[in-house]
């Protein structure tokens, strides 16, 4: 945190409480008494208007009248922007939504009831892993510096790119960065997960004048298919979750049927073999042969590790 994040935080914490001293605030920055001292010097010199009172219980405050009207934003306002901060801090964890979620838990009264609303991931060690390539694939795109590294392929092959970034995108449960390749000139979107040896470079760049317009359409929505399938009750949960109730009817005793549209490609055939012998697919054919032809493949892989 740098020392113009570290004093608007300190502004923002002392218009919610009465007093804090040098030795709270030290702490809650990791920094030393002697930086907290002179961080309310360079306040006081900046007109706001700081006091301080000595002894055991004292500290910093800030005049009564100076503190701002929260009328604005309701307690609920405010609680909504904590949830939904407090889940991309999950997902992401930079310093720099540390410090806007303490702003604004500095303007939530003390006496107001705390979220209904809870997000909580799985803390994936692989995520700490990419929160670097995060930082400074963020750093790239707010400087306009080019960044290089190795990209691996779905096929496994390996190039070495130069792009201009200009977007990080979180989709499903992977982080993916877009920008123009310099390698291929075009627009490229690429999985942090497979960028390695990422360094940023010296050299600017000047986005180009049809960046906005490739971002409208840089979703890449892969051809999908109708597919229905029989499945246990135990498993309606998770495509109610994909695809609505509308999805599911009766069929038997036994079975639901789920309408549902999944692409015809490995990642589809990867949805459909995670529910194993609860689910059941029996219409198009075609789909059928192609699952049973990937399922194959699959067995042939531990066939030839018996032998």
């Amino acid at each position: 945190m740098n020392k113009i994040e570290r004093l608007i935080c300190i502004i923002m914490i002392l218009l919610k409480k009465d007093m804090v001293s040098a030795n709270e605030f030290a702490q809650m920055f990791h920094v030393s008494k002697r930086t907290i001292l002179r961080d309310m010097e360079t306040l006081s010199l900046s007109n706001i208007p700081i006091y301080a009172i000595t002894g055991v219980h004292g500290g910093y405050g800030i005049m009564e009248e100076y503190k701002v009207d929260k009328r604005l934003l309701s307690s609920s306002d405010l609680e909504n922007i904590l949830t939904a901060l407090g889940g991309l801090e999950q997902l992401l964890v930079p310093e720099e939504i540390g410090v806007t979620i303490k702003k604004i838990e500095a303007m939530v009264s003390p006496l107001a009831p705390k979220s209904s609303i809870q997000l909580s991931f799985y803390d994936w060690e692989g995520r700490s892993e990419i929160r670097q390539t995060l930082k400074t694939c963020q750093e790239a795109i707010l400087k306009r510096k080019l960044i290089s590294f190795h990209y691996i392929d779905k096929e496994d092959t390996a190039t070495k790119r130069t792009v201009e970034p200009y977007q990080l995108h979180f989709s499903e449960m992977s982080w993916y960065l877009k920008g123009f390749c310099l390698a291929r000139m075009g627009y490229r979107t690429f999985k942090l997960s497979r960028i390695d040896d990422l360094t940023m470079n010296e050299q600017t760049f000047t986005p180009r004048d049809d960046v906005l317009q490739q971002a409208q359409h840089a979703g890449y929505q892969p051809d999908l298919v109708t597919v229905k399938a029989l499945i246990f009750p135990g498993i309606k949960d998770h495509f109610i979750e994909r695809y609505g109730r509308k999805s599911i009817e009766d069929y038997s005793p036994d079975y639901l049927l789920a309408t549902i549209h999944v692409p015809q490609n490995s990642h589809g055939f990867q949805f459909i073999a995670r529910f194993g012998t609860n689910l059941k697919i029996v219409d198009p054919k075609s789909y059928v042969e192609a699952f049973r032809v990937y399922l194959n493949q699959m067995v042939e892989n531990y066939r030839s590790d018996l032998q």
